[in-house]
């Protein structure tokens, strides 16, 4: 019964049973001003429809949780209003209000997927060693301890180290990295993580709930859990605005003994424009957003934008690029060019799956050098290449690989290297019959707009923080680029939430910009999460308040002054509404206004406060 109940009045607070309301509510209004009598008054429509769910929700919070909210008084006034036989007043009452839960529900509405999309990333089995026989069983089942095969493309089933095996691993959903990583005998891997080329032996350390992807899972969940909607600013009033309005009604009645003029005081106080003030400011600043590209979901995430003081970003796709491209090609042979380097370099990498190698290649292309037939290619993974280019033996990848082939680079290509390392580069060595020959250089690329929308940040007094998962020298290098002084390197996601809830334990309002799996939760405690959604992943969208679907990081200023704008307006509205409704309640007491007239003059304030959201919508904020 109850349960019928509940869906019965969730859908008459629909909005097509609220469309109809108001339609009921204007033939009221007409045979009202006419003075035409019918039998039945369309006005009862209206309030049953919209009338019923406000009455419920009162006797809910007062009852059930012993709480006074501005439900209570649109419940008293509209009882009061039908006492009299005013069914206008009680409809319009209800009426308004229908609209102000609608608009906020719209508002305040947000895609639960983020958590979903999380947990479809979690490895379902693995390949267990059983003395030399090899079985699938479910992940549940791995225990520490146990032997693991991960074959190349396979997801890393749990936290574990590698007891053989060489390979590259794309742990972007942990670290946020641009690079697959390297790895080798003694090393970690995590779960959840990519396997990219040769198979390798794991031990599992970490397991079931312990696991570094079921952390992060769990962050997710805690800072959504934690993250409580905004109380709306009627309902904190309401305590002290139910009586008050009770106590003027009563006076009223006592000093001039005419119930229509008490009446007319609780219709007009009423806190309808408040109702209205904060959803149609927020959405029309919603919509003002949506058409320079930037989803904002929540209300709340506009108001807390304002206060920001502090920008965190991740680095990779979000003050750079998050793709790489050769940066540096460096001769160490006096009789090679660079562009002879490059050619036999991309040649021999021709056959190479390893994304630096595919980056050489597309480099060359790009330069329109011509690619030479490749021979006895031979990749070891998380190691380098060897291929034989027009008869010439070429090795390419890592300092311990060329060294293993007896490869020393002299102390000028060392200090080359050094100063490439230094810059945040990924090298590539390159040896040609045995001898040190060059290095190519990539890297990642910066934004363009990184280092202005730094500035502009710091000329709005808000301060700007690095938090990455990448390593030390690639952090410190592009937060120089950009002028961000304060960085944090080599995080995994929790190192990331516990750096944000430092500084918010310090006094200080953060905004998190991000754009991979591992920023999941960073976004969700972050007093506003913004995801760079042109190239972020579905998850970091799902978890973060606003998301910037031109990959635009201009835009992040401009969500400041769009938010001050914002909170400014609704501000004015609230007073500009209690304004007009004390007028209303003065002309009452007077008797200037009856409970039609006193609904009519009630309504000035809704209509002036959606007409002020309307303005916000066509203002300019971008600069």
């Amino acid at each position: 019964m109850l349960e019928k109940l509940r869906q019965t009045l969730h859908l008459l607070s629909g909005l097509p049973m609220t469309i109809a309301g108001g339609l009921f509510l204007a033939c009221s209004l007409l045979l009202t001003l006419t003075k035409t009598g019918t039998p039945v008054d369309p006005g009862w429509v209206t309030v049953l429809i919209s009338g019923l769910p406000i009455a419920y929700a009162a006797s809910k919070e007062l009852f059930g949780e012993r709480q006074i909210t501005s439900e209570l008084l649109i419940t008293i006034a509209m009882i009061a209003s039908i006492t009299i036989d005013q069914l206008f007043a009680a409809g319009e009452i209800a009426f308004i209000m229908a609209i102000g839960a609608i608009l906020e529900e719209k508002t305040i509405a947000r895609a639960q997927k983020g958590l979903k999309n999380l947990l479809s990333l979690a490895p379902v089995q693995g390949r267990r060693i059983n003395g030399a026989a090899e079985e699938m069983i479910p992940a549940e089942q791995i225990k520490a301890g146990d032997v693991l095969r991960v074959l190349p493309g396979e997801s890393i089933p749990v936290d574990g180290a590698i007891v053989g095996g060489d390979t590259s691993v794309d742990q972007s959903i942990m670290t946020g990295e641009s690079l697959p990583v390297d790895k080798t005998v003694g090393d970690s891997v995590y779960c959840g993580t990519i396997n990219c080329f040769g198979a390798i032996d794991i031990k599992a350390t970490k397991v079931g709930e312990d696991s570094s992807l079921q952390k992060l899972i769990h962050l997710v969940r805690e800072a959504e859990k934690n993250k409580a909607p905004m109380q709306r600013i009627v309902d904190q009033w309401a305590v002290w605005l139910v009586p008050i309005a009770l106590a003027i009604a009563v006076i009223t009645y006592l000093l001039t003994r005419d119930i229509t003029r008490a009446v007319t005081v609780l219709v007009v106080f009423c806190p309808c424009a408040l109702v209205l003030a904060t959803p149609t400011s927020i959405m029309a600043a919603i919509g003002q957003a949506a058409k320079h590209g930037v989803v904002i979901k929540t209300g709340e995430a506009l108001e807390r934008m304002g206060k920001v003081d502090i920008v965190a970003f991740d680095k990779t796709g979000t003050i750079t690029q998050g793709h790489l491209a050769v940066s540096d090609v460096v001769s160490l042979a006096p009789d090679l060019t660079d562009k002879e380097l490059l050619a036999f370099t991309a040649s021999a990498e021709s056959h190479s799956e390893h994304p630096l190698g595919k980056a050489v290649v597309i480099y060359a292309h790009e330069q329109g050098i011509p690619l030479e037939p490749v021979e006895n290619f031979k990749m070891l993974p998380g190691r380098g290449i060897s291929a034989s280019v027009k008869g010439r033996q070429v090795l390419c990848g890592s300092g311990a690989f060329l060294q293993e082939n007896g490869v020393v680079f002299d102390a000028d290509g060392t200090a080359v290297i050094e100063r490439l390392r230094s810059q945040g580069k990924a090298i590539i060595l390159v040896a040609n019959d045995g001898k040190g020959k060059g290095i190519i250089a990539l890297s990642d690329t910066l934004r363009a707009a990184a280092q202005g929308m730094i500035q502009e940040l710091k000329q709005t007094r808000t301060d700007a923080v690095l938090l990455t998962g990448d390593h030390r020298q690639t952090a410190d290098y592009f937060a120089e680029q950009v002028g961000i002084t304060s960085v944090y390197a080599e995080l995994l996601p929790a190192q990331k939430v516990e750096r944000i809830k430092l500084l918010q334990h310090d006094g200080h309002n953060v905004c998190m910009i991000g754009d991979g799996v591992n920023d999941a939760p960073a976004l969700k405690t972050a007093n506003v999460g913004v995801a760079m959604g042109g190239m972020g992943a579905d998850i970091a969208i799902e978890a973060a308040d606003i998301a910037l679907m031109g990959d635009d990081i201009t835009k992040i200023p401009y969500l400041k002054r769009l938010s001050n704008a914002t909170v400014r307006l609704i501000k004015l509205n609230i007073s500009l509404s209690m304004l007009i409704n004390l007028v209303a309640i003065v002309l009452s007491v007077l008797g200037f206004l009856n409970p039609v007239t006193g609904a009519l003059v009630h309504n000035v304030g809704s209509v002036l406060v959606v007409l002020n959201a309307a303005l916000l919508y066509d203002r300019n904020y971008v600069f």
